[in-house]
């Protein structure tokens, strides 16, 4: 049904599976609610995924002027939005109308916080072999000082 509301507890979620399986409900028309966002893992050796997003958000200058830098995202909301939108159609107004039809918080608001929320056991973090690291992490070693909503 278009227009359906799903929530989805992003918590112990892999960040790029999590992120797929929104993409493609809302691609097919549902509005998405994503709590939890900080807890959301992303896969790897917690140093190393550590120092790329360091290399990425930090080591990026710009080579039109010392007094700009693009803009890039350090609270775990907008990373998991970033990772979404990587993974929608970026020229045209499809993609544009599924991403404003998603809403990602942290922690759970009161509004979600007695509605069913949905897991996806293939995006399930106990699966994998490896380490991995929060968003909320990332988010911090980046200069987030953001806390709960």
């Amino acid at each position: 049904m278009p227009g359906e509301v799903v929530v989805v507890d992003g918590a112990g979620q892999i960040l790029g599976r999590l992120a797929s399986r929104v993409a493609k409900m809302l691609l097919e028309g549902k509005r998405v609610v994503v709590v939890n966002v900080e807890k959301v893992a992303v896969s790897g050796d917690p140093v190393m995924v550590v120092q790329a997003y360091k290399r990425t958000v930090l080591g990026v200058k710009s080579h039109y002027s010392h007094k700009w830098r693009p803009k890039r995202p350090r609270s775990p909301v907008r990373l998991f939005k970033s990772a979404v939108k990587g993974m929608l159609p970026k020229n045209n107004k499809r993609g544009r109308e599924a991403l404003k039809r998603l809403r990602a918080y942290i922690g759970v608001p009161e509004e979600y916080a007695n509605v069913e929320k949905t897991k996806f056991p293939e995006a399930d973090a106990s699966r994998l072999s490896r380490g991995y690291v929060t968003l909320e992490r990332i988010a911090r070693e980046l200069g987030w000082r953001g806390g709960e909503a």
